[in-house]
């Protein structure tokens, strides 16, 4: 197998000079140019394997360049190297398709890491993941079908990926799948909930601590950056994460270095970062919540997780695929669901999302008799009140309104049952306080 073919372009001598005696040492080959012409003159005449680009070149931007790779019939990894503090424009070139970026002046441990996380990247590979992933993430609904496609792209970079989506949409499982996917795939996943760490322990978890630092560090610990060098970090619930811990993350996604608590040298870390959160950060940020800079940092790509109730078409399979493994998990026969519970699940609209159909589906397991899930099996919340096939006619009325009327009739029944004490109805409902309030806004009722 021939070496990697690497393209260095730097309008500056010195930094060439560094970042191709680096690359050499590591059995890689270079090629140089000084600015954009030179570049696509080499690039149309070799094929590299990546591409290392200044941003200032004396003939344009490096994001052109990046534009120019990417749109080309053989794209490759490209990673920016950026001006010390520009890092909006370190985020720019990334949303424009940058695997990475490098700050001046180039920390050569950060660049060796760099490269060999970009030739790690194999086409042939992550063809054989994006049916793993088809498998994982159950569903043929477009939604589905479009996410898988987001993480089968977003895994070939480094960019920190935002996922937003209700409790229960399966935030993390992206998370793993990008992870699975990406060049990082054989370090570590580590996930974090943000809003289960005590607050005055959240920087000695997630930075690590020196011994004697403070009472009851008896000895040095690795935070979760260490833990997950080399490897993924996947911090669910960030909307928890107290102002003074956002500034310290902040700084940590920016120079890639951590400092442990009572440490006086900075570390280097080498991680990608990933976060989920099922609240508004941007009414976060409006409201002072939640540090705008941080908001922009980790949400350079996003994506949404759609709610079951969004895809009531993936809910047969996903409902068949629960149960399978549910009762593989309890020694039992797997039982079939009848026509009407499928139905009933599928006019459900799930507020829990897909944690909560695994649990109504664990309980009717447990509760059912025979050889088949009926309805009354499931216990549906406002089951009584759920539509009959026959009565939906779609030439009158569309599925979306249709299902919203039907949720406003038992809204509104359970509100009566209640005497509109909201707090009540939610209990009945088995609804948050802040879902109930959500569908009563609405729906009009409010």
């Amino acid at each position: 197998m021939n070496n990697p073919f690497t393209l260095i372009i730097d309008d500056e001598p010195d930094i060439r000079e560094l970042l191709e005696i680096t690359l050499n040492r590591m059995g890689i080959q270079t090629l140089c140019a000084e600015d954009i012409a030179s570049a696509k003159k080499l690039l149309a005449k070799h094929s590299f394997d990546l591409c290392l680009t200044d941003m200032k070149l004396p003939d344009g931007n490096g994001l052109s360049l990046v534009d120019y790779i990417q749109k080309s019939k053989n794209p490759m990894p490209c990673a920016v190297i950026t001006a010390h503090g520009s890092m909006d424009i370190a985020i720019t070139a990334m949303k424009k398709g940058a695997f990475d970026f490098l700050s001046k002046p180039v920390d050569l441990t950060v660049l060796r890491q760099l490269v060999n996380n970009a030739l790690k990247l194999s086409t042939p590979i992550q063809t054989k993941k994006e049916r793993r992933t088809r498998h994982l993430l159950l569903g043929e609904s477009q939604s589905m079908r479009d996410i898988r496609s987001k993480i089968d792209k977003v895994a070939r970079s480094q960019a920190p990926v935002y996922i937003s989506g209700e409790s229960g949409s399966g935030k993390e499982l992206v998370a793993k799948l990008i992870h699975q996917q990406s060049p990082r795939h054989e370090a570590s996943f580590i996930a974090v909930n943000c809003g289960a760490i005590p607050h005055e322990l959240m920087e000695s978890e997630f930075f690590g601590h020196k011994k004697g630092s403070f009472t009851g560090a008896t000895a040095d610990k690795p935070g979760l950056f260490q833990a997950a060098d080399g490897g993924t970090l996947f911090l669910d619930e960030v909307a928890d994460l107290p102002l003074a811990l956002q500034v310290k993350l902040l700084r940590a996604i920016q120079e890639k270095k951590v400092r442990p608590v009572g440490g006086e040298q900075e570390i280097s870390t080498n991680v990608r970062l990933l976060s989920a959160t099922h609240k508004d950060l941007n009414a976060m940020v409006e409201k002072g919540e939640f540090r705008q800079d941080l908001y922009y940092r980790i949400n350079v790509i996003d994506l949404v997780s759609p709610p079951l109730r969004n895809r009531a078409s993936d809910i047969p399979e996903l409902a068949e695929h629960l149960l399978a493994k549910l009762a593989n998990n309890n020694n039992q026969e797997q039982p079939s669901l009848s026509k009407e519970a499928i139905h009933g699940l599928k006019h459900y609209h799930f507020p829990g999302n897909v944690r909560e159909l695994e649990n109504i589906l664990e309980r009717a397991l447990a509760l059912y008799e025979g050889n088949t899930i009926e309805l009354d099996d499931l216990n549906l919340p406002c089951s009584t009140e759920l539509p009959k096939a026959e009565k939906f006619n779609p030439s009158e009325i569309s599925l979306e309104g249709y299902l919203e009327e039907i949720e406003k009739e038992a809204l509104s029944k359970a509100l009566e049952e209640n005497r509109w004490n909201k707090t009540e109805t939610a209990k009945h409902l088995g609804l948050t306080f802040r879902s109930l309030r959500y569908r009563l806004k609405k729906l009009g009722l409010d």
